[in-house]
């Protein structure tokens, strides 16, 4: 069995997360989501058990690099290059790339900074296990209370868009 890294606390919380679990069947596989580009995300992106592009796995070869499982690692890789982002970075503060991973590495204070600092440049943010203890659970909430654009929680990680889409939260 591999080591998750995660002590018992960090275990047991995940406990308190079933409603929440048992909220999000009703969405499986993009039923009841109204809006195409995040269908066409479900359903090209999240859906894929494979990389889209190959050649392209520069940023999947990092993550996994990381300890990021395979299948996030894969649907974050995939999700770039859905978008036709050209540059990421992971762990940086400020947004200088498209597409910006925040791991659980970072602080919760750097990693609302890191937010905001994607919102004002209009980057996409990723926060990687958004839910594995509770001050990062607490510090996911407050942010996408606060979002402006569209996110969207895919329960390993949640995508903060920060372009011309509707405020709206999905939760997968």
């Amino acid at each position: 069995m591999k080591h998750s890294g995660r002590n018992i606390k960090q275990r047991l919380y995940g406990l308190t997360l079933i409603g929440n679990r048992l909220s999000r069947i009703r969405h499986f596989r993009g039923h009841g989501v109204h809006s195409p580009f995040v269908y066409s995300l479900v359903r090209k992106v999240f859906m894929r058990k494979t990389l889209i592009d190959n050649s392209v796995a520069e940023l999947y070869d990092r993550l996994s690099a990381l300890d990021i499982p395979v299948r996030r690692a894969v649907e974050l890789q995939n999700t770039m290059n859905f978008l036709g982002y050209t540059t990421y970075s992971i762990d940086k503060i400020e947004a200088t790339a498209q597409f910006n991973i925040l791991t659980p590495t970072l602080s919760v204070a750097q990693s609302v900074k890191a937010i905001e600092n994607a919102a004002k440049c209009g980057t996409t943010v990723v926060v990687v296990t958004p839910y594995i203890n509770k001050e990062r659970d607490m510090m996911c909430r407050d942010a996408i209370a606060a979002h402006r654009s569209t996110s969207v929680d895919n329960r390993g990680y949640i995508l903060f868009f920060n372009n011309h889409l509707p405020k709206q939260h999905y939760r997968l």
